[in-house]
């Protein structure tokens, strides 16, 4: 069956019933409208993919409502219908962004085939659009490695919400320890698999830009608002969206997020209707969210209903046995990038890799593999090719609390600054955002008390 929207905007009362009813058969969802004042408010409200458009039209005449249309929603496929010998306004539609016109009266078949082929090349589009703005970077592996009892517990979590189709998903865990990993697996293993999958870092956009990017805006909203734009989320209907560090979401912008989450419909800044969509929402934080809401630094209602399906990922630290057999993939990996042979890691590397505290989580490893896989010029994975921090013991490595009243004031500070560093898997402009101080302060305070 057919999944696309149909806006057939015809004064003719008969053909409009009859267009409908003959697209309908063929599992489209059809809109009806009279007029162009009647057809564009339609536009507003529903994601129409294409309108079956009327050149002779009371009051306002078909292309007048095809130019508004297309101010609408620029994307927007549109067939020129037209009972005129003269084919000049036809054609004049096309040079306006119509993809085909049909001549009345018309063949029912050659309707549908019409139709049919207008699709195909609006989805064309919109798969090459959707393309240029992933730069053709195909998806990182969507398989969760590991063998430890809570990674096993990870992907039954991740199999269960999958075939769930609207459940969100909150993902939380210290940075590098694969939350996008786990949203790409909760997608791909989804019925939505084959649909459009959006990832957003929250924290990468500056807040008076990021309502935009999600919602989009119309025409004229703001003063460099020249056209309209779609947002991510209607980007990502019918797929899945992901919403990475939404703990540095501002408040103001939390509770439309919340309306999604509950009605699966927006606004566009600057619109008056609302937007339908189906999506799943994916939500993922290296920061305890629960903390936030104490705090009064994250709505409850919106981490409460982004919870429904909470997945914690441990840290690398906590699941030390998946710690060389990630180490081994990684290894043919870059064997593979590198065009090397590196078979194997020696012993002795074994047990550094297995004995460091791992800050950086599984992303530090996979970024140790690499570098040691390039000094490497024979077969085995010496010591010597490790970092530094790895041979010597952790730089970031916290000591044990057993003594804290014999710490001066400075010890306590530079072991404070170290466990925060440690949370944040080494990210300073996080640590600054915790300790309360500006980011060069806290460089001040790592170079006083040489904390690499």
């Amino acid at each position: 069956m057919n999944s696309a929207n149909i806006l057939v905007i015809e004064d003719n009362e008969d053909l409009s019933f009859t267009i409908s009813k003959v697209l309908q058969k063929e599992g489209y969802r059809i809109f009806a409208a009279k007029s162009g004042e009647e057809g564009l408010p339609t536009l507003r409200k529903e994601l129409v993919d294409l309108i079956l458009l009327d050149l002779k039209l009371p009051k306002m005449n078909g292309l007048e409502v095809l130019s508004r249309a297309k101010e609408i929603d620029s994307d927007l496929a549109v067939i020129m219908m037209t009972a005129s010998t003269d084919v000049k306004p036809a054609i004049e539609a096309m040079k306006m962004g119509a993809l085909d016109y049909l001549m009345k009266p018309f063949e029912l078949e050659e309707l549908k085939l019409v139709v049919k082929k207008a699709l195909e090349m609006h989805q064309l589009k919109n798969e090459v659009a959707r393309l240029k703005r992933e730069h053709t970077r195909s998806y990182p592996n969507d398989t969760i490695y590991g063998e430890s009892e809570r990674i096993q517990e990870i992907r039954k979590l991740i199999q269960i919400v999958a075939e769930t189709p609207r459940t969100s998903v909150l993902i939380q865990g210290e940075s590098g320890t694969g939350k996008e990993l786990v949203s790409n697996a909760v997608h791909f293993a989804s019925s939505r698999s084959n649909k459009s999958y959006i990832k957003i870092n929250c924290s990468a956009i500056p807040d008076n830009l990021l309502e935009s990017e999600l919602f989009g805006h119309e025409k004229g909203a703001f003063t460099d608002a020249k056209m309209m734009k779609k947002g991510l989320f209607e980007m990502a209907n019918t797929g899945t969206i992901f919403l990475d560090e939404i703990s540095s979401m501002k408040l103001s912008l939390q509770p439309k997020i919340l309306r999604v989450l509950e009605t699966q419909t927006f606004r566009r800044i600057g619109g008056i209707a609302d937007i339908k969509i189906d999506i799943r929402v994916i939500a993922a934080t290296n920061t305890n969210l629960g903390e936030l809401v104490k705090n009064k630094e994250f709505r409850d209602d919106l981490f409460y209903r982004l919870k429904v399906m909470e997945i914690d990922l441990p840290p690398l630290r906590e699941r030390k046995e998946d710690i060389l057999l990630l180490a081994k993939l990684f290894l043919q990996e870059f064997n593979k990038e590198f065009n090397k042979r590196v078979q194997k890691l020696h012993a002795k590397t074994e047990d550094l890799l297995q004995n460091y505290n791992w800050p950086g989580n599984v992303r530090e490893l996979k970024n140790v593999i690499e570098r040691s896989v390039i000094l490497t010029q024979g077969e085995i994975v010496q010591p010597e090719h490790l970092p530094l921090e790895l041979r010597e013991g952790s730089k970031l490595a916290v000591p044990e609390r057993t003594s804290l009243g014999k710490m001066s004031l400075e010890e306590m500070e530079k072991l404070h600054i170290t466990e925060v560093l440690n949370s944040v898997g080494g990210n300073k402009s996080q640590a600054a955002k915790i300790l309360n101080i500006s980011r060069s302060t806290l460089r001040e305070k790592l170079k006083t008390y040489s904390i690499a």
